[in-house]
């Protein structure tokens, strides 16, 4: 019996070379780089040169060729070689049984690690002797007789073969062998096992808490050989849960956005996968990965429609291919909100020049707003918040407001409008002003006829005043003016007119006003003639006016009886009208009189009848004149008719 400690090869090294003689070995591979062993491989001589060709490959079990050991998670070993990893192999001769080999072979490499740092890197729970069992297990699988391993002909079941069962539930496995005179049958696997019953040739364990797929192994001797077989366990288990992972507040219209689902738990993950999902439509699927909790992003753009619209994940643990069904879990559904906003700044509309105390329109708007019903707008004079009615519609969002000052000087005026994240904003500058009247007085405003009025036209200070187009010598001065009240002066216009620049622009402001003069009765006698001479049985309009501040009443009586004729409306003279009238113009401020004859004549009858006569002989006239003219006419018009010429008889010129 021999034994060799071989450098190994860096880890995919394919082949392996040993000039030696021909022999039927058994080589165990085992990584100290790892915490745990992960696999171990059997390596054969091929080929029937004295030179043999070793191949290093793992690949699953044959009864004549290769196989794969399944890793032991719990087997920690650490790292005590030199190396990282080593070929341990053992020889097996005709005086040495091979199980001499085996645990020879075992304590020779559990000898090489110190039992204290062995002792050290174990983890609670198992004693070490659980490990060092599984050691020599997998020397076993190592070093078989060559029986065995080349002219087995009998097979050692393993059912239920490759099950799917659920995680941490318990597992009991039946190994059977068909062999005449079967030996013991044992179940090696790193899971905890329990002895479940016992036959001829059969062995059944119960595995409890199975947690993580796993491969299992019975191993049964037939006449002294050796016989393996394998069956993988695969444990599924739903995901505890699957979330989607928080969205923004708002997203841009447009814009890429990462959308992340969220699984914990589930396997086995080969078979998981997550669904992202818009309302009921289907964006996205994806495998999950091994992380835990598992993270899946989807990239997606999102759409004006999709404000307010539910994304949620799903995922899929697809086992119909072991026989069992599509297990499906949803998320619960969040809602995305989305936005599109312009590039460009609100649109800010008032008057540039504001007075003092005076109250003035703001108007701020935007366009393009989505969905412009959950945009924010705001309206500020300096640090003053603007009371504003806001209005949305379709795509625009408008504010209106009503603002006044009471400082003078250069003031800014702010509109901005929020929507999700971003914020627009327009700033101008208004320029705040005092523009003190003007103010125009009269020192009497119902001035006597010939008593001294005066004008005064002023404003505040740097304006600029001008009355009747007069201006004053400085500004900030008054302009006066100074004149006699008389008649003319009555219901005369004066105007003051008054100028302020500010910031280079002048502003205007007028104001008028009306002097009213007292003064008459008078009654016009140049409209009045003081004698009339009308025909009886006419209309006549008697033109006497008078004039005066207050108005004078007009009236005309014929003395001695009081008779009153109209005055300035048509009327009809009587013979009786004539008569001498005494005119009076009467006001508050007196009474003006003037007489006025008025001689109506009466009709002559012989007159009247000559004029008849003259009449009637001019009509009689007239129908003769217009009766010799109609038959004049008719004859111009007479109409003669010719027969047509005899063809027996001509015409001769006489």
């Amino acid at each position: 019996m021999s034994y060799h400690l071989h450098p190994c090869p860096p880890p995919g090294f394919p082949v392996l070379r040993k000039k030696e003689a021909a022999c039927t070995k058994r080589f165990l591979w085992v990584d100290l780089g790892t915490r745990s062993v992960t696999e171990v491989c059997p390596l054969r001589l091929l080929g029937d040169s004295p030179a043999h060709s070793i191949f290093l490959r793992p690949s699953l079990w044959t009864p004549r060729g290769w196989y794969k050991i399944f890793p032991y998670p719990s087997l920690i070993l650490g790292k005590v070689w030199p190396l990282d990893c080593c070929i341990l192999s053992c020889s097996d001769g005709s005086s040495f049984p091979w199980r001499s080999c085996l645990f020879t072979g075992a304590q020779r490499f559990i000898k090489g690690i110190s039992a204290s740092r062995l002792t050290t890197m174990m983890p609670s729970g198992p004693p070490p002797r659980v490990y060092w069992t599984s050691l020599i297990f997998l020397l076993l699988a190592c070093c078989q007789l060559p029986t065995g391993a080349q002219g087995q002909t009998y097979q050692l079941r393993v059912e239920p073969k490759d099950p799917v069962v659920p995680f941490g539930k318990p597992l009991v496995v039946n190994c059977s062998l068909d062999c005449p005179s079967p030996g013991l049958i044992s179940l090696e696997t790193a899971l905890s096992k329990e002895h479940h019953s016992r036959g001829l040739g059969w062995a059944a364990f119960r595995l409890t808490n199975v947690t993580g797929d796993m491969e299992l192994l019975c191993s049964g001797l037939c006449n002294r050989s050796q016989v393996v077989s394998f069956s993988k366990i695969t444990v599924y288990g739903f995901p505890e849960r699957v979330e989607l992972a928080p969205l923004p507040l708002w997203q841009p219209v447009g814009e890429h956005l990462n959308l992340s689902c969220l699984v914990f738990g589930g396997a086995p993950r080969g078979h998981l996968s997550v669904v992202l999902l818009r309302r009921e439509e289907e964006l996205g699927r994806k495998p999950v990965g091994k992380e835990e909790p598992a993270k899946v992003t989807f990239m997606v753009q999102p759409r004006r429609e999709d404000h307010g619209t539910n994304f949620s994940c799903r995922s899929e643990l697809d086992l119909r291919s072991q026989g069992l069904e599509l297990f499906q879990n949803t998320s619960a559904p969040t809602k995305l909100r989305t936005f599109a906003m312009p590039k460009t700044a609100p649109r800010l509309v008032f008057p540039q020049f504001w007075e003092m105390e005076t109250s003035w329109p703001v108007n701020c708007s935007l366009d393009g707003l989505f969905p412009a019903s959950e945009a924010h707008i705001q309206l500020a004079l300096g640090n003053q918040m603007l009371n504003a009615t806001v209005v949305s519609h379709a795509d625009t969002l408008t504010a209106t407001a009503t603002a006044k000052t009471e400082q003078e000087g250069t003031q800014e005026i702010v509109c901005n409008v929020t929507l999700g994240v971003e914020k627009r904003e327009t700033r101008e500058n208004l320029f705040a002003y005092s523009f003190q009247g003007p103010s125009l007085t009269l020192s009497e405003s119902n001035a006597t006829e010939g008593t001294p009025v005066t004008v005064t036209c002023a404003a505040g200070p740097r304006v600029q005043v001008m009355l009747d187009g007069v201006p004053a010598a400085v500004p900030g001065q008054p302009a006066q003016l100074q004149l006699k009240a008389t008649e003319k002066d009555d219901r005369r216009t004066f105007f003051c007119n008054a100028t302020l620049k500010v910031h280079g622009v002048t502003l205007h402001r007028n104001r008028s006003v009306q002097l009213r003069v007292l003064y008459g009765p008078t009654i016009d006698r140049a409209k009045c003639p003081q004698r009339l001479m009308w025909k009886e049985k006419t209309m006549h309009i008697l033109q006497c006016q008078a004039r005066g501040n207050p108005n004078p009443q007009l009236q005309c009586l014929r003395e001695g009886s009081k008779f009153k004729v109209p005055v300035g409306i048509p009327f009809l003279v009587l013979l009786n009208y004539s008569g001498t009238y005494s005119c009076q113009a009467a006001s508050s401020r007196g009474m003006d009189k003037m007489l006025v004859m008025m001689d109506v004549q009466g009709r002559n009858p012989v007159t009247i009848n000559i004029a008849l006569g003259v009449l009637a002989i001019l009509g009689l006239v007239t129908l003769a004149t217009a009766s010799v003219y109609v038959f004049w006419v008719q004859r111009q018009r007479d109409i003669y008719h010719l027969k047509p010429r005899s063809s027996r008889w001509r015409l001769r010129s006489i």
